[in-house]
């Protein structure tokens, strides 16, 4: 029970965050309100939707329970008819949010994974499917390379956030503290990578 209330609240929070940044995306692009909305579903719940139909969980949550397409236009209207004040918000706040909402989409993925019975290492891929995977189709719509292959470390910090929750769990550490701790791994790599320029090997 503990584990599966771990698994919705961090999937329903950062349903909330990625939501409000697909809408941004959307609004930068200059879509219209129903692209708007779109996009703030994509990007809140194309991943775990991925992730849900890899794992055999079908339908996916996000089409069995109404909160989450509710939160997530909710959050995608909020956006547009606030989007002054949402665009006038800092860069380090956004970045911020958006680090927030890989960390619990990626420690939910995985704890989901693990209780369908993945096996560990495929329960890490699919925390860092479900933190990445709406960003990548989002891009893909807007014609351009997905972020998640060029950002400061983005995929690699959603991996290892997930590992380290698979790593406390196959240890016997309570799911909330494997999920929390996990969370700020990848949350404290994604914000210090933004804020040092770290980036993985590449051919200049």
């Amino acid at each position: 029970m503990i584990r599966k209330h771990v698994v919705l609240a961090a999937d329903l929070a950062g349903t909330v965050v990625f939501a409000i940044e697909g809408a941004n995306a959307a609004i930068r692009a200059g879509l219209d309100l129903l692209g708007v909305l779109v996009l703030s579903f994509i990007v809140a719940l194309g991943g775990g939707m991925v992730r849900d139909l890899l794992i055999g969980d079908a339908p996916p949550s996000a089409i069995r329970d109404w909160r989450y397409p509710v939160l997530a236009f909710a959050a995608g209207l909020v956006a547009f008819l606030f989007h002054t004040q949402v665009a006038a918000l800092p860069a380090p706040l956004l970045t911020t949010l958006d680090a927030a909402g890989l960390a619990l989409f990626a420690v939910a993925g995985a704890e989901k994974a693990l209780d369908f019975k993945i096996n560990p290492f495929i329960a890490m891929l699919m925390g860092a499917i479900t933190g990445c995977g709406g960003g990548v189709i989002r891009d893909v719509l807007l014609a351009r390379v997905p972020m998640v292959l060029v950002a400061d470390i983005y995929a690699s910090a959603a991996l290892l956030g997930a590992a380290v929750l698979v790593l406390g769990r196959r240890l016997g550490c309570p799911p909330a503290v494997a999920a929390l701790v996990g969370g700020l791994v990848c949350f404290t790599l994604r914000v210090a990578a933004v804020r040092y320029g770290w980036q993985l090997p590449r051919i200049a």
